[in-house]
C-alpha cells in the first residue's frame, strides 16, 4: 500500500518547558497527521543524550530521554506545580532548544517529582521494574554512579566499579539506592507516557517509525555492563572503533569513536543481545529504521588510537546469518527500514534485497548526476522516498546553495519556476513509485537553512530546531491532504 508521513523528532515538537515532549502538543501533531491523511510519523532516536546532544550517542540503547517526559503530565498527577516549573529557565526562544539550560533545570524538577511520588509503593512501578530488569538495573545503576563521579565517562571512574568488581557493585547498590530508584522512576514515567502517546497515534491510524543507531556509545550502560560484546581490552578500553572511510565529503573520513561489536561472540549467543534489543524496539515502534545498515554487511574498522579514519579497513559483518536469525525470531517480514546511504556496494544492496528491506532515496541527491538512481524514474517500489533527512539541509536551503546545473535540472524535471521549491519536491516525492514518502516537517513550511536539524561534521549547534505551533494550520493540513490524495497515498 502506498503511504506517506512526516519526519518530526520529539525534541522538535512545540510546547512549554524548552523542548518537545509527550505533552498535548504531541497529541495535536497526531491529529494534524490524521487530518492531512498521513499514515506515518517518523522520529529520531529517543534515548538519553550525552555531550553534544546527538540522539545517535546515547547512554543506553534501551532507556528513554528524560527531557521528553511531559511536565504537564507530572503537574496533573500532583507531583509538580506550575509555579515550580515556571521558576526554571528553559531558554528564551520557542523555536530552539537550549540544551545547557535544559540540563540544568529539568533534572531538578524530575527529582522533586520523584520525592513526592512514593513510587516504590506502586504496583505498576514494581511490574515495570520486573519486566525491564534485563536493562533497567544496569542503566539506573550506571546513571547513579555517573552522577556520583560528577558526570565523568565510566572509563574515568574508580577501577573497582569501572570493571564491575562484585564487592564494589554491592557497595554502590546500597550506597546509591535512592539515586538508583530515581532513575528507575524517570524511566517508568517515560515509558508510561510514551506508550500512551503511541496508542493514541495507532488508534488514529498513525504508525510510528523509530530510529536506532547501529552502534552504541562507548560511555553507555550497554558497554559498561557487557564489555564482552564489544572490541575492548581487559581494562575497559576499545581496541577498535567505528567510522567511515575518506570520500568526497571528507578527505580523512569520519571517526565516530563507537566501540565495534565482537560479532563472533554475538554469533555464539545466537545474537541474543540484538534479538532483545530489536524485540524492545518492535514493541516501542511500528517500524524500525536501522541507521548505517551497511555495517551489518561490512564495516570500517579503525584502530582505537587513530586520530582520523584513514587507517581503517573493511571487515565483514554478520551478513545473512544475522537476518536469518531475525526472520526465525520475528517472522518473514520484520518491519525494518535499511538506511542505505553513503558508500553502498552491490553486496550491501544484495543483502538488503534478499531480505526484502526497503532502502532510502533522497531527492536532494538526485539532481547533480545525469542519471542518478535517486531520480523517481529509477526508484523501485520497495523504498522510501524522502525530500531530505535530518542530516540534509532543508529543501529550500539546499536549492538556494545548489549548483546552477542542479537547479536547472530541478526546474526542468519538475516543470516549475521553483518559487516554492519545497512543495515541488513534496509533489515529486509523493508522485514517485516509492512505496512510502516521508517529508521532514521543515519542508511543509518552506523553511530555510536556519531551520536545519543537523550538519554532519559540525561540532555544535545541531539538534536544536523546534517547530512553532502556529505553523500547523488547517490550510497546511488541507494542502498536504490534497497532494496525498492526488498521488494515491
Amino acid at each position: 500500500m502506498r503511504a506517506s508521513g512526516i519526519l518530526l523528532p520529539i525534541s522538535s515538537l512545540p510546547g512549554k518547558y524548552g523542548i518537545g515532549s509527550f505533552s498535548k502538543e504531541a497529541y495535536k501533531f497526531v491529529d494534524f497527521l490524521k487530518n492531512s491523511n498521513q499514515k506515518y510519523w517518523q522520529i529520531l532516536p529517543i534515548g538519553p543524550t550525552s555531550y553534544g546532544d546527538s540522539p545517535y550517542q546515547s547512554f543506553s540503547t534501551y532507556a528513554g530521554n528524560p527531557y521528553f517526559i511531559s511536565l504537564e503530565d507530572l503537574i496533573d498527577q500532583g507531583l509538580l506545580t506550575e509555579e515550580e516549573c515556571k521558576k526554571v529557565k528553559f531558554g528564551n526562544r520557542a523555536d530552539t532548544v537550549d540544551y545547557e539550560k535544559l540540563y540544568n533545570g529539568r533534572f531538578k524538577l524530575l527529582k522533586k517529582a520523584y520525592k513526592k511520588s512514593n513510587i516504590g509503593e506502586k504496583e505498576e512501578f514494581k511490574k515495570f521494574k520486573d519486566e525491564n530488569c534485563y536493562w533497567l538495573n544496569d542503566y539506573s545503576m550506571f546513571m547513579a554512579i555517573k552522577e556520583r563521579f560528577e558526570g565523568r565517562s565510566f572509563d574515568n571512574w574508580a577501577e573497582d566499579i569501572k570493571l564491575r568488581w562484585e564487592y564494589s557493585m554491592e557497595y554502590y547498590k546500597k550506597e546509591l539506592s535512592e539515586e538508583i530508584e530515581f532513575y528507575e522512576f524517570v524511566q517508568y514515567e517515560f515509558y508510561r507516557q510514551w506508550y500512551k502517546l503511541k496508542k493514541y497515534a495507532n488508534d488514529n491510524g498513525i504508525k510510528i517509525i523509530g530510529d536506532i543507531p547501529i552502534y552504541v556509545a562507548y560511555d553507555s550502560a550497554d558497554v559498561w555492563s557487557h564489555p564482552e560484546l564489544f572490541q575492548m581490552d581487559n581494562v575497559g578500553k576499545p581496541t577498535a572503533v567505528a567510522g567511515c572511510p575518506p570520500d568526497g565529503f571528507s578527505a580523512t573520513g569520519q571517526l565516530w569513536g563507537n566501540p565495534l561489536y565482537r560479532w563472533d561472540v554475538h554469533k555464539n549467543t545466537g545474537f541474543e543481545w540484538w534479538i532483545k534489543r530489536l524485540a524492545h524496539c518492535f514493541n516501542m515502534y511500528d517500524v524500525v529504521r536501522i541507521d548505517h545498515f551497511r555495517g551489518l554487511e561490512s564495516y570500517w574498522e579503525i584502530p582505537a588510537d587513530s586520530e582520523t579514519a584513514l587507517n581503517g579497513k573493511w571487515v565483514d559483518g554478520p551478513k545473512d546469518e544475522f537476518f536469518e536469525v531475525l526472520i526465525k525470531t520475528f517472522g518473514e517480514e520484520p518491519p525494518i527500514i535499511a538506511e542505505d546511504l553513503g558508500i553502498i556496494t552491490d553486496d550491501v544492496r544484495a543483502l538488503r534485497d534478499k531480505f526484502g528491506l526497503p532502502g532510502m532515496k533522497i531527492l536532494q541527491f538526485a539532481f547533480e548526476d545525469e542519471d542518478s538512481n535517486y531520480l523517481p524514474y529509477n526508484q523501485p517500489y520497495n523504498c522510501i522516498c524522502y525530500t531530505g533527512t535530518h542530516d540534509n539541509d532543508t529543501t529550500t536551503g539546499w536549492y538556494a546553495t545548489a549548483s546552477e546545473k542542479a537547479r536547472d535540472k530541478v526546474r526542468r524535471y519538475m516543470n516549475t519556476d521553483a518559487s516554492q521549491v519545497s512543495w515541488d519536491f513534496i509533489r515529486t516525492c509523493f508522485g514517485s513509485p516509492a512505496r512510502f514518502a516521508i517529508i521532514p516537517v521543515q519542508d511543509l513550511f518552506c523553511q530555510g537553512s536556519d531551520c536545519r536539524m543537523n550538519t554532519p561534521g559540525k561540532a555544535d549547534g545541531n539538534w536544536a530546531y523546534r517547530m512553532k505551533k502556529e505553523l500547523l494550520t488547517s490550510d497546511v493540513a488541507k494542502r498536504l491532504y490534497d497532494v496525498t490524495k492526488l498521488y494515491g497515498r
